[in-house]
């Protein structure tokens, strides 16, 4: 029975047979080369390769895979991202003292010898004899580079790395001829170039470069002789000689270079002495990769650029071809991303919602009439730690893009409508007389009409019309846009929405049948709301959103451009129905339901959205030159933002123009600063003549009177008109006999109104026309 050291292994008569026996057939095979009849070596029988002269003759080199960055639209960087950290270097960019001390240590005799070493074969023999175990390899730099060019080509693929690294008999052979052919074609400096700049050097450093970077945060060119030293011994096992985790066998590691240098004469043994006794002055640089690095809160956005390149054409046939791509790196991806958008966009979104609230936000901006998206961030930080309430969902984009199926838009959807009605012929003075509540009326759909039957109210009792289209677009009446939907009819709608870009955040189109989507029932993103509303902002025309500018991709010392997707821009309505969507979404903003959010120093427009039970909250506004989406609610849905605080600021309803708006108002007025400030076209809309104004239970916060004394009563939403009432904004008490009648009543009631009844009485009641709170008896 053949003896066995203690722990099982072989004995070193064992093992130096088992050298001696590789190495005799590493001389045969190169024997083979020249001898025919002993090429074959009978290695088929073996199974390990059919013949030395059936391996394909050229090595297939794939580019290493280096780092990626990603910049913004001004050059500064955003993140570096890799699948291995890896910055490509020519030989004349590394340090002369590395050059040496990695040949010294790793193959004396490089500069002497073929491929294949068979002097120094037959010295590591000797010495692994001598010492009872395998202490030198035989390995040169060529063929050490060849098993490291499998590896790469292996990627992440576990399966294919432990073939690359088998250590079996028919590898060992291909691994030779390989190395033959690398000799002949590249040359010594070439190959210990490669070798430098593929090799693995411990701590995610692949290459030199990174090597230096990582442990001395300085670029391989100005390494020292003891810090060369020490990443030379790093080669023949990173996890054992890596000086953070192990710094005193790294130091062993490094002194035994410094003496194998001398030794082959490349330094004295004083110069060894001396560096021998620096110590390990070790800088250490974290590995900075990934999303998660990057600056200015555009992690998100990183993350959207890197889901772009998987996911489109213009990278690659399939994914598996764009992800090859994408791990590959040495990419120089150039963004649109405006840094002053981002910075402002991120500031509004930290200076309103804290990270750890029960609702989180999140903002996105896109510029009208290119699709270029300028910034990306939500107020929930990007990573994987729940506890820090961190999150890799992107609530700004769709499921595809970044795991999110977006949120109920609300009110935000009625401009959708507005768009396709006045696309259609209606007239901007059009008047419904939108009651306070109503059910939803027959709708004709796409292929059917639709009776959805059920009831549908405004916000507040005090609603009550009737209401033109712009007063109804100001103030988010909803019983208005139900009554328009139903002479307008669903089809047209959800074609103008599709030409504006459209999609639910699943990605699927618009459902037919359910009128309650222009109260805004669909679950879209922030992204696609923005690039929207961008389309009234460049007067009709739909630029699809852009991220990607332009990408370098390096190769060796070459770099070429490639192809990068291109927004796609069309004419989703005319020009007239643009401004006039325009003008009235610049009243919600000046003095609707979005005033909290106007700009005061430019021409805005935009629009206010709360779903049911306050889930989600809204503002989607523009400027002639910016577009911004603004979305606040929880992820979950399973909150409802009613007395509630939110960074720090207590709400007992929050709505979109109180929640939103002023995260809106923030990101725009920083994005915007120093930035021109061009106007909107707007139109002439017919004034507010509503032919019946007394049709319902009137407004809270009244309104003047028409009719022949306009605007000298207001309508009172708590009581009747009356003397009372006269230039107030809402009265308490009932209406005197004659001048009650002078804000508007029900014929022949000469007996004044009770209180909360504002149908106030008198003689006059038929001759002017009341406000909101009057009857509609009138001639």
């Amino acid at each position: 029975m053949p003896n066995k050291r203690s722990g099982g292994g072989l004995s070193p008569v064992q093992q130096a047979a088992k050298f001696l026996g590789v190495s005799v057939l590493a001389g045969g095979v190169l024997a083979g080369i020249a001898l025919p009849a002993f090429g074959t070596l009978g290695l088929a029988a073996k199974g390990s390769v059919e013949s030395f002269d059936e391996i394909p003759a050229n090595l297939k080199t794939p580019p290493l895979s280096q780092r990626t960055t990603i910049l913004d639209a001004d050059g500064g960087k955003i993140a570096t991202v890799y699948s291995r950290d890896r910055t490509v270097v020519p030989l004349k960019k590394m340090s002369p003292h590395l050059q040496k001390a990695i040949v010294a240590i790793e193959d004396a005799r490089f500069y002497e010898h073929g491929a294949v070493d068979l002097k120094g074969i037959l010295r590591a023999l000797n010495s692994n004899a001598r010492s009872g175990e395998v202490t030198q390899g035989a390995s040169t730099l060529t063929q050490q580079y060849v098993k490291n060019v499998f590896v790469e080509e292996a990627g992440d693929d576990p399966d294919k790395v432990a073939q690359a690294t088998q250590q079996t008999l028919g590898r060992k052979i291909q691994e030779l001829k390989y190395a033959i052919q690398v000799e002949e074609e590249l040359g010594k400096k070439k190959i210990l170039e490669n070798y430098l700049n593929i090799t693995y050097f411990g701590q995610s450093a692949y290459g030199v470069e990174a090597a230096s970077q990582r442990y001395f945060s300085k670029s391989a060119d100005d390494l020292e002789l003891q810090e060369a030293a020490l990443l030379a011994g790093l080669v023949q096992s990173p996890t054992r000689y890596d000086p953070v985790n192990n710094p005193k066998t790294a130091e062993q590691r490094r002194n035994v270079v410094l003496d194998r240098m001398a030794q082959v004469g490349d330094i004295s043994k004083g110069e060894a002495a001396a560096a021998k006794e620096k110590p390990l002055g070790l800088e250490i640089s974290a590995p900075k990769n990934g999303c998660i690095t990057a600056v200015k809160g555009a992690a998100f956005f990183c993350d959207y650029v890197r889901n772009v390149f998987l996911t489109d054409p213009a990278f690659g046939k399939d994914r598996e071809t764009r992800a090859k791509l994408w791990n590959q790196g040495g990419l120089t991806v150039r963004t649109t991303l405006d840094p002053q958008a981002q910075e402002s966009a991120q500031a509004s979104l930290k200076g309103h919602v804290n990270k750890d609230d029960e609702v989180a936000a999140a903002a996105t901006m896109v510029e009208p009439g290119t699709g270029k998206i300028l910034a990306m961030g939500q107020s929930r930080p990007y990573g994987s730690n729940a506890k820090d309430h961190e999150t890799v969902i992107n609530y700004s984009v769709d499921q595809k893009m970044g795991n999110s199926t977006g949120f109920q838009t609300g009110s935000t959807f009625k401009p959708f409508l507005a768009a396709a009605a006045i696309e259609g012929g209606l007239p901007l003075g059009k008047v419904y007389p939108s009651p306070n509540k109503m059910p939803y009326p027959k709708v004709r759909g796409c292929k059917e009409t639709y009776n959805q039957g059920e009831m549908t109210q405004n916000e507040t009792p005090e609603e009550v019309g009737p209401y033109s289209l712009q007063e109804a677009m100001k103030l988010s009446i909803n019983t208005y846009f139900v009554q328009m939907v139903g002479d307008l009819g669903l089809c047209p709608t959800l074609e103008m929405a599709e030409k504006m870009g459209i999609r639910t955040g699943d990605g699927k189109k618009l459902p037919d049948g359910k009128p309650s989507i222009v109260l805004g029932t669909p679950s879209i993103s922030p992204l696609t709301m923005a690039s929207a509303y961008a389309t009234f902002a460049s007067r009709g025309m739909y630029c699809s959103p852009v991220a990607i500018e332009s990408v370098t991709q390096k190769i060796g010392e070459k770099k070429k451009s490639l192809e990068v997707p291109k927004s796609t821009c069309r004419r989703a309505m005319s020009e007239r129905t643009a401004d006039a969507v325009n003008t009235l979404l610049s009243g919600v903003t000046d003095s609707g339901t979005g005033a909290r959010a106007g700009l005061s120093d430019r021409d805005n427009a935009g629009k206010t959205g709360t779903t049911d039970f306050r889930k989600n909250a809204w503002f989607v506004g523009y400027t002639p030159n910016l577009s911004t989406a603004v979305w606040l609610g929880d992820p979950m849905q399973q909150v409802k933002m009613v007395n509630i605080t939110i960074g720090g600021t207590y709400f007992a309803k929050v709505s979109g123009g109180a929640g939103p708006g002023p995260i809106w108002r923030q990101a725009m007025s920083g994005a915007l600063q120093g930035k021109e400030a061009p106007s909107f076209h707007t139109v002439e809309i017919p004034a507010d003549k509503p032919k019946d104004k007394g049709d319902g239970e009137g407004r809270g916060e009244g309104r003047p009177g028409e009719g022949l004394i306009a605007g000298l009563f207001t309508g009172g939403g708590n009581g009747d008109g009356g003397v009372t009432t006269i230039g107030t904004d809402g009265g308490t008490t009932d209406g005197g006999l004659t001048l009650g009648g002078l804000t508007g009543g029900t014929t022949g009631d000469l007996t004044g109104g009770t209180t909360g009844n504002p149908n106030g009485g008198g003689v006059l009641g038929g001759f002017v026309q009341g406000n909101d709170n009057g009857g509609g008896n009138g001639p």
